[in-house]
């Protein structure tokens, strides 16, 4: 998704834009305390990127506005994305935290009401339209990369990782609200990266595959998602989990962990067991997250038995009677877990199951329909798509039954076919409430040279038989189930 420049702006100007004088900065606003408002940025064509240059922010709160003293003169402002002109090499502007100087927009700021200063709502959509940019009621384009959806009293939320342009973590989890799911409203960053250095989620970690769930004995909402610390790469494998008092946050981290730790799952082998000493030879050793012919021979469960299991592309469930279960890509990549989670959903009872092992499952997704446990997933090939892959089992635990690459159909124009996923890769399949045997199969379309340009890829499931598929659509709406 390479936005152009806006013809909009111009026509906003006259009555909602302030021009004031921005610099870099890398620190949170909420680190010093000062009150917080939403901006997008648009930088005048030609405007060169410095560390301090002249460009007009047009200032649109989530929440009313509070009084800004000149005492906060550098208050930091997260933007999300949004169009623009080139910008140096890049015909992209992505999001950088922003310092403004606000002595002489003070007052302005101060007294400004939102209705003064909101930007044009974009047109409402009444259909999905695949891999196109899809704005908010900003008319910014979404940014919840590997995400998932969930419902609760009537509104869907649509939590994602909020992407920059690496991998690291710089904002947080960002969710969005929408009663139809065409058209989503922003609401901001549901759980915000650590200015803390010593903190588990500190700026410049890795937060990926956030998912939310709703636990009705404590109502409490829950999120889990896969974390990698911040100076540790790859290497860490460990989940994260936050819990809120509302869907849309704020949501306070409580820890970071490697699941069933000491606790063997329900099917392990003798032959694991004898193996635990041997495999802790393995520990910091550095190994793939992708096939290889040595794998086999690495006791990868018994290397993690006493720290606790790697954790990384991840995946939330919740069963009709109330269980809820984490499903998790494990031992670097080449087998699947799945943990059912305590009652109050905050950590992992003890019970669970490996599956799949040493066949290299990432980005699960499942979804229970008639009885009967889906799943949704992918081949372990980096950021590089692939064929998409399906099972089902008659229990959570199995035993699961591969049924191939559920894309099907022929090829759409200038895109990647169905043996390459369309060009995405699975994060959630969606319950469409009210419909029952309606789901969607979400996608992403990863852009790892411009993170925050992915697009995302929204598609009908339907079930034939004992499988069920995936056909590209141009564009559809709920009509179809």
């Amino acid at each position: 998704m390479n936005m152009k420049q806006s013809d909009t702006h111009p026509q906003s100007l006259a009555a909602r834009v302030l021009s004031l004088s921005i610099a870099l900065l890398m620190l949170p606003l909420s680190a010093r305390g000062y009150a917080q408002t939403t901006i997008t940025q648009s930088i005048p064509t030609g405007v060169p990127l410095t560390d301090s240059r002249s460009g007009i922010i047009e200032v649109k709160p989530s929440e009313p506005i509070r009084p800004i003293t000149t005492a906060s003169a550098q208050a930091t402002i997260s933007t999300p994305f949004r169009s623009g002109p080139p910008l140096g090499d890049s015909n992209t502007i992505v999001d950088v935290p922003l310092a403004i100087a606000l002595s002489e927009a003070d007052s302005k700021l101060a007294t400004a009401s939102p209705d003064s200063i909101s930007t044009p709502s974009p047109t409402p959509r009444t259909q999905f339209l695949p891999d196109q940019q899809w704005p908010d009621n900003n008319g910014v384009h979404i940014n919840a990369h590997g995400g998932g959806v969930m419902f609760h009293e009537g509104i869907y939320y649509w939590f994602g990782e909020h992407k920059i342009s690496g991998d690291e973590a710089e904002v947080g989890v960002h969710v969005y609200s929408s009663t139809d799911l065409y058209n989503w409203k922003e609401e901001g960053i549901a759980m915000a990266v650590s200015d803390d250095p010593q903190s588990e989620i500190a700026r410049g970690c890795i937060i990926e595959r956030p998912k939310v769930i709703y636990n009705a004995k404590t109502k409490k909402f829950v999120m889990w998602f896969h974390l990698e610390r911040k100076g540790k790469g790859r290497k860490d494998g460990v989940s994260g989990v936050a819990v809120a008092d509302s869907p849309i946050g704020p949501y306070t981290f409580q820890r970071a962990v490697r699941p069933d730790a000491g606790i063997w799952p329900i099917n392990v082998t003798e032959h694991q067991k004898a193996g635990l000493e041997e495999a802790q030879q393995l520990i910091g050793t550095a190994f793939w997250g992708s096939p290889h012919p040595d794998r086999a021979k690495m006791n990868f469960l018994g290397r993690d038995f006493y720290g606790g299991q790697m954790a990384k592309d991840m995946t939330l469930f919740v069963d009709d009677d109330g269980k809820a279960y984490h499903v998790f890509s494990s031992e670097e990549n080449s087998a699947l877990h799945i943990s059912q989670l305590s009652d109050d959903y905050l950590s992992h009872s003890g019970k669970w199951v490996r599956i799949f092992e040493c066949l290299w499952h990432e980005a699960p997704a499942i979804f229970k329909h008639e009885g009967r446990y889906w799943m949704l997933s992918s081949h372990c090939t980096g950021w590089n798509p692939n064929a998409a892959r399906s099972a089902v089992a008659d229990s959570i635990w199995g035993p699961w039954m591969e049924l191939g690459n559920p894309c099907v159909g022929p090829t759409p124009h200038e895109r990647l076919g169905p043996d390459l996923t369309f060009g995405g890769q699975s994060t959630h399949v969606l319950p469409v409430q009210g419909r029952p045997g309606a789901f969607i199969a979400m996608f992403d379309v990863w852009r790892p040279e411009n993170h925050i340009a992915g697009g995302y890829v929204w598609l009908p499931v339907k079930f034939e038989k004992d499988r069920f598929t995936i056909s590209w659509r141009d564009a559809w709406d709920l009509s179809v189930f």
